[in-house]
């Protein structure tokens, strides 16, 4: 999982562990100052414009399987057929522009959606595998969030070697697996996490403490199941799409209830400028589309992942 999307998921798990009272969507939210006697600056490119010129163009992250990643100079990926689909129900072209993750979400969205790097950067016309949080929503008044496409959740993947009893057990209608590692098996066995993501801020924040010597923290998700295949771990914990990308004939996945973890399941979907709500609306609609006649689970199938629909 990316770093900003893990601070961001983060904010949600810390309100559930800490008491306090509910509050309405956006209560306490100060809008930001709106610039006075400017003139208005139109950031990307509007959809008419888009269409006239023949091609759109999406932000992906790079390095990213089974999102979005490269072989040669091929874009591949989920991500990568979801703005094909979205292109196609434009008439136009997708180009895919690879970018790096950011320390935060929010820089993410300024430097790709928004406003544009300070050197030598520009806003895309789309970005892909934007989490959808209500809250968040409340402060980013520059984007759009819009073409919620899929559900992601926190998963645990294991050496089937190391937990015998689970081997050739049928998961539950939830998708856990008896016998597979829960996160109370951490206090003993030895789990890998990228580092920084939700899955570590996770186990390092439940109650008692006592996991930290068993976290091995990498830097990429692919990373940590890299070295759940080789042996040097009993378990990974992350978000199911990837850890089911990373798996192979002797490593099990499940999503077995983890307690207190209210950040364990999020939506995904796209980032628009906010000055472009037809852009958004239009492809909005692509996406719905592609729900309803079955493309987009098409494509989790095509990349052996389980597709979770959206909460829309």
């Amino acid at each position: 999982m990316r770093r900003g999307l893990a601070l961001t998921l983060c904010l949600s798990l810390v309100a559930a562990l800490a008491p306090g009272v509910a509050q309405a969507r956006c209560e306490g939210f100060v809008p930001g100052q709106r610039p006075q006697n400017t003139t208005t600056q139109d950031m990307g490119t509007t959809l008419d414009d888009i269409i006239d010129r023949g091609w759109i163009e999406f932000a992906v992250y790079e390095d990213f399987p089974p999102y979005s990643w490269s072989e040669g100079s091929q874009p591949r990926g989920i991500d990568i057929g979801i703005g094909k689909i979205i292109a196609e129900s434009l008439g136009v072209n997708p180009r895919f522009r690879f970018v790096q993750a950011g320390e935060t979400l929010d820089a993410d969205l300024m430097n790709y959606v928004w406003k544009g790097a300070v050197i030598g950067g520009h806003v895309s016309n789309v970005m892909l595998r934007v989490p959808y949080n209500s809250d968040f929503t409340c402060r980013v008044e520059q984007v759009v969030f819009t073409g919620q496409y899929a559900d992601e959740r926190v998963a645990i993947a294991w050496a089937r070697g190391a937990y015998p009893d689970a081997d050739g057990v049928a998961p539950d209608s939830d998708g856990r697996v008896d016998g597979a590692p829960v996160p109370a098996f951490f206090r003993f066995d030895t789990v890998a996490v990228e580092n920084d993501s939700i899955a570590d801020f996770y186990l390092t924040s439940l109650p008692g403490g006592g996991l930290a010597d068993k976290i091995r923290r990498y830097p990429t998700m692919a990373a940590a199941m890299a070295a759940l295949r080789a042996g040097e771990v009993m378990a990974a914990m992350g978000p199911l799409t990837q850890l089911q990308a990373g798996a192979d004939a002797g490593i099990g996945v499940h999503t077995p209830p983890m307690p207190g973890f209210a950040a364990g399941r999020w939506t995904l979907g796209l980032a628009v400028h906010t000055q472009h709500r037809d852009l958004g609306y239009a492809v909005d609609d692509a996406v719905a589309a592609a729900l309803a006649d079955g493309r987009i689970k098409a494509l989790y199938d095509e990349f052996g992942a389980s597709f979770l629909p959206p909460q829309r």
